[in-house]
């Protein structure tokens, strides 16, 4: 599931981070971001700090393990989750 489309316009590892954690409930590890975000550990953390300020994610720390989590507010409206195979293939495109 992709973020909100209000949030579609940040710098690349954000985005990425954000369409990672979207309608993941239990959220992920640092160490599973990187799974999923091509960024280097400083670039993604950077990220997550810019995140974090702008209230898009959380962090909370659950047996010993910090994990990540998008808020409310980086989830996509039903309309925008309700997307057609067109406007996704049109935010990949680079205009």
């Amino acid at each position: 599931m992709q973020a909100a489309r209000e949030h579609r316009d940040r710098e690349n590892p954000q985005t990425e981070i954000l369409d990672a954690l979207v309608g993941r409930d239990e959220g992920m590890t640092v160490f599973e971001l990187r799974s999923h975000v091509d960024a280097d550990i400083d670039t993604l953390e950077d990220a997550l700090s810019d995140l974090k300020s702008d209230s898009l994610i959380t962090a909370d720390t659950e047996n010993g393990r910090t994990v990540i989590t998008a808020t409310a507010k980086a989830e996509p409206d039903r309309e925008d989750a309700e997307e057609t195979w067109l406007n996704r293939v049109l935010d990949r495109l680079p205009f």
